[in-house]
C-alpha cells in the first residue's frame, strides 16, 4: 500500500537545540498511528512540521505523492490535512456552532463553489450538526465556546477538524481534560473516523494509545525510537526505559 504521507531527513532546529532530528516516517491510509515520547522528545514539533505550522530546517514532507514541504498550512488543508492543537484553540466569543460553521464552511468553498446560496445553507447547517453530534456536544451549539469546559473546547476543536472532511486528521492530546465517560466515548469515535480518514494522534494516556493504535512510533531527543504494534512496544526495553516507565507511575 502506498503511504499516505512520508518525511524524510525530516530536522527542525531552534538555535542550539533540535528539536526534530532527520525523521523518516511512513503513514498509510486508513491507519490509526499514535506518537507517544517523554515531554520535549519533538511529538508537538513534527506534527507542526506535517500541518504547515512550521517549516522543516531540513527535509522533505510528502501527502498523497506530492511533496508538500514549501506548501503554507492553510494549503495542506485543502489538501486534506487537518490539525487540532495540544492547547485549544476555539474562536471562545463565538458559539460552538458557529466554530464548526467556519469550518463546514471552508470546506463548502473549496468542494462546492457552485452550489446556489440556499443549497449551501442546508449543506452547511448539515455540515455543522453532523460534526457536533459525531463529537457528543451538539447540546452545546449555542453556547459560547469560551464558556464551554476545557473538555468540550478539547472535543469542539475535534468537531472543527472532521467537519473539513480530512483525508489526514492530525489529535495532539485530544483527551486531556476529558472524563472517563467521554475518554471511551472518544475512543469509540476515532474508530469510527478511521473509517473515512486516517489519524495520527499524539497522546499522554497509554490506555487510549493500547486501545486504538493499529501502530505506534516513539519520540525521544527528537528522533525515533522504536515504531511497531501496541504489544511490540509494550514489550521494548529501549521505550521502558525511555518512557513507558515514567508514563505508568504518572
Amino acid at each position: 500500500m502506498t503511504p499516505l504521507l512520508t518525511t524524510k531527513g525530516l530536522s527542525r532546529s531552534f538555535g542550539g537545540l533540535h528539536a526534530v532530528r532527520d525523521v523518516d516516517f511512513q503513514l498509510l491510509p486508513g491507519e490509526i498511528r499514535a506518537i507517544i515520547g517523554p515531554n520535549g522528545a519533538g511529538k508537538t514539533t513534527f506534527v507542526s512540521l506535517v500541518c504547515g505550522r512550521i517549516e522543516p530546517s531540513t527535509g522533505a514532507i510528502v501527502f498523497d505523492g506530492d511533496d508538500i514541504t514549501n506548501l503554507p498550512a492553510h494549503q495542506r488543508v485543502r489538501r486534506g490535512i487537518a490539525y487540532t492543537f495540544q492547547i485549544t484553540s476555539v474562536f471562545a466569543n463565538l458559539t460552538a456552532y458557529e466554530n464548526v460553521a467556519l469550518s463546514v464552511q471552508r470546506a463548502l468553498i473549496d468542494k462546492h463553489q457552485d452550489r446556489a446560496p440556499q443549497k449551501r445553507a442546508a449543506a452547511l447547517h448539515r455540515g455543522v450538526m453532523e460534526a457536533l453530534e459525531r463529537t457528543g456536544i451538539a447540546s452545546h451549539r449555542a453556547a459560547l465556546a469560551g464558556n464551554l469546559s476545557y473538555g468540550h473546547q478539547r472535543l469542539l476543536e475535534v468537531a472543527m477538524g472532521l467537519a473539513l472532511k480530512p483525508r489526514l486528521l492530525i489529535l495532539d492530546e485530544p483527551t486531556q481534560g476529558l472524563s472517563d465517560g467521554e475518554i471511551e466515548s472518544f475512543i469509540g469515535l476515532a474508530r469510527d473516523i478511521s473509517g473515512e480518514a486516517t489519524v495520527l494522534l499524539i497522546e499522554h494516556n497509554m490506555q487510549v494509545v493500547m486501545a486504538l493504535a493499529d501502530r505506534i512510533t516513539v519520540f525521544n531527543a527528537g528522533r525515533i525510537l522504536a515504531e511497531g504494534a501496541p504489544e511490540e512496544i509494550r514489550s521494548n526495553v529501549a521505550v521502558q526505559n525511555a518512557y513507558l516507565g515514567t508514563a505508568a507511575d504518572a
